[in-house]
C-alpha cells in the first residue's frame, strides 16, 4: 500500500500536501487505502465549492463506489480555492492516480492543523484496521 512520506493523513483516510506551502494552499485527496477499499468510485459529490469555508472534522462531500457510499471529511479549516473537475467528470480517476491527478480540492488553510498523522503513524492506523 502506498503511503507518501510528504503527506499528511487524517484518521478518515484523506491526505494533504503542501502543509509548508508559502501561501497556506493545500491539496487534499483521499488515500490509496481509501480507494482500494472502497472499490472503483463512480460518483463524488461536494458540499463544498470554491469560495465556501471546510471546517476540520466536518463533511464536505461524499464519495460513491459499486461497493458502497463514503463521507469526505475536510482534515483541514479553510477556504475552498479550487475544486478538482478531472474527478467530478471522471472519478475513476481517483482509483488510477489518488496521491497525484485524482486530488480534489485545494483548501486555503486558516490555521495550523493539529491532529494530522504522518505516513509513519498511518501506515500503523491503516495496518489494524
Amino acid at each position: 500500500m502506498s503511503v507518501p512520506e510528504q503527506l499528511r493523513y487524517s484518521e478518515e483516510h484523506e491526505w494533504v500536501a503542501g502543509l509548508d506551502n508559502e501561501d497556506g494552499i493545500v491539496t487534499i485527496g483521499i488515500t490509496a487505502h481509501a480507494a482500494d477499499s472502497l472499490g472503483e468510485i463512480v460518483f463524488i459529490e461536494l458540499q463544498a465549492n470554491e469560495g465556501d469555508t471546510v471546517e476540520s472534522g466536518e463533511t464536505f462531500g461524499e464519495v460513491e463506489s459499486t461497493k458502497s457510499v463514503s463521507d469526505l471529511y475536510a482534515p483541514v479549516n479553510g477556504e475552498v480555492v479550487a475544486v478538482n473537475q478531472a474527478v467530478i467528470d471522471e472519478p475513476k480517476v481517483i482509483n488510477d492516480d489518488p496521491y497525484g491527478e485524482g486530488w480534489i480540492v485545494k483548501v486555503r488553510v486558516s490555521e495550523e492543523p493539529g491532529d494530522l498523522l504522518d505516513a509513519e503513524a498511518y501506515a500503523k492506523l491503516v495496518e489494524e484496521a
